[in-house]
């Protein structure tokens, strides 16, 4: 192996490093602005995330408030609002892009009307799990500060050092400013800002913005804030290879809880609900619109007798299943020939669900026994 092709492969390794560093980073939360949520929304649903702003209430509504916008926010259990700037900690809910009785809208769609359901975007709430006073703002500019408060720098001329992360290759922000060719991204351990009308190159270093082989390399950039649209960048002006800074990693929140799975359907059945003149030897199949876990089909199906008939009690039937995995359906068997023109009502009860845990609600099918087959 040459010389060069083993120094590619240990500058890979040492990329992948750093992926698996931001990626770790990733989990903890996004920090940014109400502006820029309220203009990228699907790219904040479900996201933790950390704002800078101050509370306020309207018509019995709270709301985060900063630089002209607001957030309606939810106050988790033991959460409690407090005056002043505020560094806010919580979950991004666009309720448009949850399905009416989602569990995650709980407590926010409570006596909504489902036939009006919120477009995405429409409406964003913050459910909130932590409050803590926001520190004193400071004149030197960081990555940070400028993910949360842009307005104090914009129009400043800034110097901050941060990781290289190319054009946006980590997905560290919601959009792009498409000013030029060399646009990137500089993070720091909590933050992210584009550079724009700047290459990444100087002594020493020549940075390409499409590879993350580079995404180990530090950088200081000196520019001009801007805040445009959701977006804040520094249009920069100089650039320098630096030091990773040494700093305090940042308390990890959990992870947004994964999307419930989808309830299980029952797309067919045969007989349908409401036949009549159905055969006394006929069995029944039931066909799903997925998977279903076979174990949770024990004891939950049952039939019986459930029309009058002249001297005859309703009485239990007994049945056998069997489940048809490729075809996602049930055949249920009687193990005695039905009794003729009597109403029999087969059931499938609570507790059936699918492969992915996803519930079936509880089914029932109805029809009358005839001399047909």
């Amino acid at each position: 192996m040459t010389s060069s092709r083993r120094l590619a492969i240990i500058l890979a390794l040492v990329a992948c490093g750093a992926a698996e560093t931001v990626s770790a980073q990733g989990a903890q939360r996004r920090l940014t602005t109400i502006d820029s949520i309220r203009q990228y929304p699907g790219y904040f649903h479900l996201q933790n995330v950390l704002l800078r702003g101050a509370f306020s209430e309207s018509g019995g509504r709270i709301l985060l408030r900063t630089d002209e916008h607001e957030l309606g926010v939810q106050l988790g259990d033991g959460v409690t609002s407090m005056s002043g700037d505020v560094e806010v900690r919580g979950q991004l809910i666009d309720v448009g892009r949850l399905e009416p009785g989602d569990p995650r809208a709980s407590g926010i769609s409570e006596g909504r009307d489902a036939e009006r359901w919120p477009r995405p975007g429409e409406e964003l709430v913050l459910r909130v799990t932590g409050v803590t006073a926001a520190p004193a703002p400071t004149p030197t500019a960081s990555v940070r500060s400028l993910a949360l408060e842009p307005w104090r720098f914009a129009g400043r001329t800034v110097t901050v050092t941060g990781n290289f992360r190319g054009r946006n290759l980590f997905g560290d922000l919601p959009g792009a400013p498409h000013k030029g060719r060399y646009d990137f991204v500089i993070r720091s351990s909590e933050g992210s800002v584009w550079v724009t009308e700047l290459r990444p190159r100087g002594r020493g270093f020549d940075l390409d913005v499409d590879r993350r082989v580079d995404s180990n390399r530090w950088v200081e950039v000196t520019g001009t804030v801007v805040h445009d649209r959701g977006l804040v960048r520094i249009e920069g002006t100089r650039i320098a290879a630096a030091t990773a800074p040494t700093e305090t990693r940042a308390e990890e929140e959990a992870p947004p809880p994964a999307a419930p799975p989808a309830p299980v359907e029952i797309i067919f059945s045969a007989p349908a609900d409401g036949d009549v003149d159905v055969g006394a030897t006929t069995s029944i199949r039931v066909q799903f619109s997925k998977g279903i876990a076979e174990p949770t089909l024990t004891g939950r199906v049952s039939a019986a007798y459930t029309g009058a008939a002249p001297g005859a009690a309703e009485s239990t039937l007994a049945v056998r299943t069997t489940y048809d995995a490729a075809n996602r359906a049930i055949e249920i068997k009687f193990v005695e020939p039905l009794e003729l023109f009597r109403t029999v009502t087969v059931r499938l009860l609570e507790g059936i669900t699918g492969f992915d845990g996803g519930p079936l609600a509880p089914w029932s099918l109805t029809f009358s026994v005839g001399t047909g087959k």
